[in-house]
């Protein structure tokens, strides 16, 4: 028979948020795959509990190389268990390739429902939490951060961002130059810890905030777009709106139906925007080309006149 691939969320600050079912995996599991096994270690310590199994390293730098090596594992019968430093596993942490992998060899994956720094926050922010997105991380790079939010600048469902303490200013400043100052925000630091915190405001102002340092793990919370009002806007103004989506890195499928639910306008009417914007295009680069022909065959005949 094979084995059990064990998901287990574990606490993201105050160790006394372990659920119970937590202690009995790590005391029982016969290999326990840790982000980082000397937090593991600190882990179990805290709560008292031994391992039996055998404990190895599953990390962002290993995943590729160990993954191969758990599967074997779980389909000699082996119950493996996944823990990360905080939270639940493949929630921007590792676990997505070895949980794939798993399921690719029909290996039974379970779950320990545990804290979620996601959940935490978004209950916390006094945002809007009936519809929401999980944006993660931002890209580091100036340019690709501002294309991703640029792309999500409509978004109208609240969203919640991962961040580094020596990035939070500058996502923030960019967030607000995105999404407009005024977007009320969250910035939740440390969540459950000793120095919890969190902070609400305008991204404008919070982004001021930050910028004079901000220590500890941050997950931010931003509400999503208001209702668009009404607009009158030109077929060449649709076309611009889904040519700016386009060149953020969406398709142009994704694009007009984006604009279109952001003006709430029907998409074939922003389809057909588009269409007449490249026929336009088109129409203007030949009256280009025959305007170059025409004046190259004067200019022709001209010099022949004069020889």
């Amino acid at each position: 028979m094979t084995g059990v691939l064990v998901l287990a969320g574990t606490p993201i600050g105050d160790v006394s948020d372990a659920p119970p079912r937590l202690l009995t995996e790590l005391a029982t599991a016969d290999v326990i795959a840790a982000e980082d096994t000397r937090r593991l270690r600190r882990l179990t310590q805290a709560l008292g509990v031994t391992p039996a199994g055998r404990v190895v390293s599953y990390f962002e730098g290993n995943e590729v190389g160990r993954t191969p090596e758990l599967v074997e594992a779980l389909l000699g019968g082996a119950r493996v268990l996944l823990v990360t430093d905080a939270g639940m596993p493949s929630v921007s942490d590792p676990g997505y390739r070895l949980v794939a992998a798993a399921v690719e060899a029909d290996v039974k994956v379970t779950a320990v429902p545990g804290p979620s720094a996601v959940l935490t926050a978004l209950a916390l922010s006094g945002l809007p939490v009936d519809r929401f997105t999980f944006e993660g991380f931002l890209p580091r790079k100036t340019g690709d951060r501002a294309r991703q939010l640029a792309s999500i600048a409509a978004e109208p469902r609240t969203m919640v961002f991962f961040e580094a303490p020596h990035r939070i200013a500058e996502a923030l400043a960019a967030m607000a130059e995105a999404f407009g100052a005024d977007r009320p925000a969250a910035v939740c630091r440390e969540l459950t810890k000793t120095y919890e915190e969190v902070k609400r405001g305008p991204l404008g102002d919070l982004a001021a905030w930050a910028a004079e340092g901000v220590r500890g793990e941050i997950t931010v919370v931003v509400a999503g777009a208001p209702p668009a009002a009404p607009q009158e806007l030109t077929p060449a103004e649709l076309a611009r709106l889904v040519a700016v989506r386009e060149e953020a890195g969406e398709r142009r499928k994704e694009a007009i139906a984006a604009v279109a639910a952001q003006l709430a306008l029907p998409k074939r009417e922003v389809f057909d925007a588009v269409v007449a914007a490249k026929n336009e295009a088109k129409n203007e680069a030949k009256n280009e080309a025959k305007n170059e022909a025409g004046g190259g065959a004067a200019k022709g005949a001209g010099n022949g006149a004069g020889k």
